[in-house]
């Protein structure tokens, strides 16, 4: 099973152009599960919806509850934003968590959790986005802490184990990330435990995701970093859901465009 995750940068920069990198990166991936954050929806249009239908996938979507601060940076009342999940199985289940913040903080970043009918077992399935101020660690750790709950409430009775993808915004060193995975410091959930999947990556591959070679990152000048997951659960019977191979993906150029100011990551789990 290939998992994508991929921050979309919703309608920034050349959005139009980039939409058709986007495909163009997805299509040669071939996945068939895909976490996005970022999402555009506007005028009667849906991203995930389109690049859904371009690939022969399934689709569910949440919107943002509080899209004006998005809306006010580039100028248009009118679109709105919010996660996503592209899917080859059908979705059966769906639920959003609205991630917790402060109002100065509270942007509307959400969870999406969508219940996956893949052959011979379910797959519990999350994204989520959270707050991107650098100086909010604190704030993402409480929607780190929430993010693990709402795992834990909708894992439910599958052998496949939960898979929680997203833009979390944080380096991989940082409490929030430790407090999701479970295994370098007290779970959020008691005995629950995700795996970064790029631990299985090869090492020296690159891994940032958040990448000054990124013409989009670097007009920041902030330093490059991994900042999006893959967290799988411990694996089923017969090792069911490990990793196999993860990385990045997404990280050049497309016929001259960049997709987004993020790379995607790829994880191949075992589905058997």
């Amino acid at each position: 099973m290939r998992v994508v995750t991929w921050n979309l940068w919703w309608r920034f920069g050349p959005w139009e152009a980039r939409q058709k990198a986007i495909l163009a990166v997805l299509r040669d991936l071939g996945p068939d599960v895909v976490g996005l954050q970022e999402v555009w929806s506007a005028d009667g249009e849906n991203l995930a919806e389109w690049l859904a239908g371009a690939l022969g996938m399934h689709w569910t979507w949440a919107a943002s509850p509080v899209p004006g601060p998005w809306r006010r940076r580039i100028g248009d009342p009118a679109v709105d934003i919010g996660n996503a999940v592209l899917s080859r199985w059908p979705v059966v289940e769906r639920d959003v968590l609205r991630l917790p913040a402060p109002r100065e903080f509270d942007d509307g970043r959400l969870a999406l959790y969508a219940r996956l009918a893949a052959p011979g077992h379910q797959v519990p399935f999350f994204t989520a986005h959270l707050a991107s101020a650098l100086h909010a660690s604190a704030v993402r750790r409480d929607q780190a802490a929430a993010l693990a709950r709402f795992v834990a409430r909708h894992r439910g009775d599958t052998g496949f184990p939960p898979v929680v993808t997203g833009d979390f915004n944080a380096w991989p060193d940082s409490d929030e990330i430790r407090l999701l995975g479970g295994y370098r410091t007290a779970p959020a959930v008691p005995g629950q435990v995700l795996f970064d999947a790029w631990q299985y990556a090869e090492p020296g591959a690159p891994d940032a995701t958040w990448d000054a070679a990124n013409p989009y990152v670097a007009a920041g000048h902030e330093p490059s970093a991994r900042i999006d997951y893959i967290h799988v659960g411990p694996p089923g019977p017969g090792g069911l859901g490990h990793v196999r191979a993860v990385r990045r993906a997404g990280d050049g150029p497309v016929d001259g465009v960049w997709p987004s100011d993020h790379a995607a990551v790829v994880a191949d789990l075992a589905e058997t």
